[in-house]
């Protein structure tokens, strides 16, 4: 594959996005939002018992609570977009899709 030089410095002040487009290369912070997106629907749908929804829904009981805020949870992503019964949201497979592109765009703005 050849490589093309794109001539541009600093000084050409070219945005982010437009430097993409010309190389055609993607963001990464987006292909990991959107595989975290669909990564989640998939774990959604197991009705096997496996771990990985166990995992998700783990709350560690050490006996005493620490100061300050409460960590963060993968799942809390998920809650802040589709709601509290996000599971159940995951269940309709035109909803979740219609969700992804406002999850991905919260995620990357954090």
């Amino acid at each position: 594959m050849e490589r093309a030089m794109l001539a541009v410095s600093l000084r050409d002040q070219i945005i982010k996005k437009e430097i993409r487009r010309r190389t055609r290369v993607t963001d990464i912070a987006q292909r990991a939002a959107k595989l975290k997106w669909q990564w989640a629907r998939h774990i959604a749908w197991r009705t096997d018992g496996r771990w990985g929804l166990k995992v998700l829904e783990w709350r560690p009981r050490t006996g005493k609570h620490s100061v300050g805020r409460p960590p963060t949870r993968w799942t809390g992503d998920m809650r802040r977009v589709a709601g509290s019964r996000w599971r159940q949201t995951a269940q309709d497979r035109v909803l979740w899709n219609s969700l992804q592109k406002t999850y991905v765009h919260k995620w990357i703005s954090k």
